[in-house]
């Protein structure tokens, strides 16, 4: 079952002759095909229209190569339930219309056999130029015809009589010669009449509108008529609008940005030229106006030698070009069967990674030569660079001075705040930052927010372009040895308080220093590491571990810094705190500190940190109920007695 044109020579395919007028059956199930078809192979039915119009091209480029003077003249009408496809294309005669249009896989664009090395050549070269290639072609218009009725005249035998090839649904067809001027000229007219349930795909207004959306940039001039008596409507819209002269870069701008609004939706930010003359590619790229998720991979529209393939083609580009939606034409691509997709072989990796170094050219030449555009870029899509720039030491040293980060001195580039820090810290997470940053700024410490997406590759990237730079991730020690110390005669008269602290988040393995820091607001910050963590993730471990396993948790042990809760003495409240004559009263408000940093810093609660939470809020409570001097009221003495 193949295309209706082109015909091969008169001894490619040998057939019987065919009997006049004798009902012939397919030789495939073609209802079994159409259910293929329709529910396997095709996405929908919409399909159709495509084929007909590959079949009509096809047979133009067969009959350019056999007549390069040709007319050419391709016509589509729809109108109640029929769709007509006229062309002046190579056409068939009746023993190719028997051999070709019944049998699936068997096309005329195949090579022929005994012929000459030239002929081959030839042939290859011709094929080359077709846009059907496996063989499944005007069958696949049974998916919404109850009946295909071709009338056609050879162009390579011109004393042959016209023929038709008359098909419907039930799996027959018949073949007869038509008298001479049935049809003058050669050329190919597909008629199909629409089957029960399937006249929605035939109405006039959708075949003209998926025929352009199919066949927008085919290369030969294509009508439609709606059969209303209007001109004829050209659906073909060539040159391509990235081919078209335009009197200025401005004005290709604005007509590129009509067509990505027209095409896709939406009015780009810019739009970027996908020219690979040695791959076979052409087209561009629109730069998408609003963010997008790096998960998402965008559909792209690509044209195989003008055709519509597929406008869902998420293999196309690499996955950090996910700012860009793409539509472009290539002849050396390869389709899956279905035709609806890019088949994914090394061909496409290679344009893959082509089309990708166009984009990264794109962005090197912004930066070196119109900044304003590319900080428009960037406040859109500074996510997708950033992913580049992972891989790529030379885009991330050009990217340096425009890539945005989260700091403790604002947001700014790593070029601005490296003016400013020779040294450089960050945090994993944004919560931690958030906790810290302005702590960090009152006190000169540089602090960068790595808890977004790819942040933290970049940032231990950054000595390999900034040999000068020292990045080291943010330790609990760092931030404690920037925070003024208190004067060491205030601390020995806090001995006692900072004793009991230590004492009740010792279950917590948490250490208690005081410090004094900016801001006041702030009266304790709870500062952790990855060592801090990973310490008390060992011993959570330890404790529900056997005696083999314990054993080998506990020569694990770590001696670096745990996490520490951090005393703002210039904060009133603390001073209040640490001059609480009673103990437990004081041990109780640490307990409230620590519990209040926790919740400041975001992290997830243990089961330890809740009870803890839930005894010091309620402790609290029992104080501020009870009267001072109240016989009832808790004292050290009567909780030691309870106990």
């Amino acid at each position: 079952m193949t295309s209706v044109s082109p015909s091969p020579s008169p001894s490619e395919f040998p057939v019987e002759p065919p009997t006049e007028g004798a009902v012939n059956n397919f030789q495939v199930d073609l209802r079994g095909l159409v259910d293929l078809l329709s529910h396997h192979l095709y996405s929908s039915p919409r399909v159709y229209v495509r084929e007909l119009l590959q079949n009509a091209v096809d047979a133009v480029t067969a009959r350019h190569a056999h007549e390069p003077g040709a007319e050419v003249r391709i016509r589509l009408s729809a109108a109640a339930g029929r769709i007509t496809i006229e062309d002046s294309g190579i056409g068939l005669t009746a023993a190719e219309a028997h051999s070709l249009l019944a049998t699936i896989g068997r096309s005329s664009k195949r090579r022929g056999e005994g012929a000459s090395a030239a002929e081959l050549q030839g042939l290859e070269n011709t094929r080359r130029q077709f846009l059907g290639q496996f063989g499944i072609g005007l069958l696949a218009c049974f998916v919404v015809a109850r009946q295909i009725r071709v009338v056609t005249r050879s162009a390579r035998d011109p004393q042959a009589a016209p023929v038709e090839w008359l098909a419907t649904d039930d799996g027959s067809y018949t073949v007869r010669e038509l008298p001479h001027d049935a049809r003058p000229e050669p050329g190919t007219t597909v008629h199909l009449e629409a089957r029960p349930g399937a006249e929605e795909w035939t109405e006039p207004a959708r075949v003209e509108r998926l025929a352009r959306d199919y066949g927008s940039l085919l290369p030969y001039p294509i009508t439609f008529d709606d059969g209303l008596g209007g001109a004829p409507r050209p659906i073909t819209d060539r040159p391509a609008v990235w081919d078209r002269a335009h009197p200025t870069p401005a004005a290709r701008r604005i007509a590129l940005a009509g067509h990505c609004a027209q095409l896709f939706g939406f009015t780009p930010l810019d739009s970027i030229d996908l020219d690979l003359p040695v791959a076979g590619v052409r087209g561009v790229a629109y730069v998408l106006p609003e963010p997008t998720s790096p998960a998402h991979r965008a559909g792209h529209r690509v044209h195989l030698k003008g055709m519509l393939l597929t406008d869902q083609a998420d293999n196309l580009l690499p996955d950090w070009a996910f700012f860009v939606r793409a539509v472009l034409d290539t002849d050396t691509l390869r389709p899956t069967a279905s035709r609806e997709n890019l088949y994914d072989d090394e061909t496409l990796a290679a344009v893959r990674e082509a089309l990708g170094a166009r984009i990264r050219s794109w962005l090197a030449e912004l930066a070196a030569s119109e900044p304003d555009r590319l900080a428009a870029f960037l406040s859109v899509h500074h996510l997708g660079v950033k992913s580049l720039a992972r891989h790529d030491a030379e885009l991330l040293g050009l990217m340096l001075p425009w890539l945005p980060f989260e700091t403790s001195d604002g947001s700014m580039n790593l070029e601005e705040f490296a003016a400013a820090h020779s040294e450089i810290h960050f945090t994993r997470t944004v919560e931690e930052f958030r906790q810290i940053a302005p702590i960090a700024a009152a006190h000169g410490l540089g602090v960068v927010n790595a808890g977004y997406t790819y942040d933290a590759d970049l940032l231990a990237l950054l000595p390999s372009v900034r040999p000068d730079l020292k990045v080291a991730e943010l330790d609990a020690g760092a931030v404690t040895d920037r925070l003024d110390p208190v004067p060491t005669a205030v601390e020995l008269s806090l001995a006692a308080f900072l004793s009991t602290a230590r004492t009740r988040l010792e279950p917590q393995s948490c250490d208690v220093v005081l410090r004094a820091f900016q801001p006041v607001a702030v009266p304790a910050l709870y500062l952790d590491d990855r060592q801090a963590r990973q310490e008390r993730d060992r011993t959570a471990a330890l404790e529900s571990a056997d005696s083999l396993w314990g054993g080998i948790l506990g020569s694990l042990r770590g001696s670096g810094p745990r996490a520490r809760l951090v005393l703002n003495h210039n904060n009133p409240l603390i001073r209040r705190i640490a001059g609480l004559p009673d103990p437990t009263l004081a041990g109780t408000a640490v307990e409230s500190l620590y519990g209040q940093a926790l919740l400041m810093s975001q992290r997830p609660l243990r089961p330890a940190d809740s009870a803890l939470l839930n005894r010091a809020f309620l402790g609290l409570l029992e104080w501020a109920t009870h009267p001072v001097n109240s016989p009832d009221t808790p004292t050290a003495a009567s909780e030691e007695d309870e106990k």
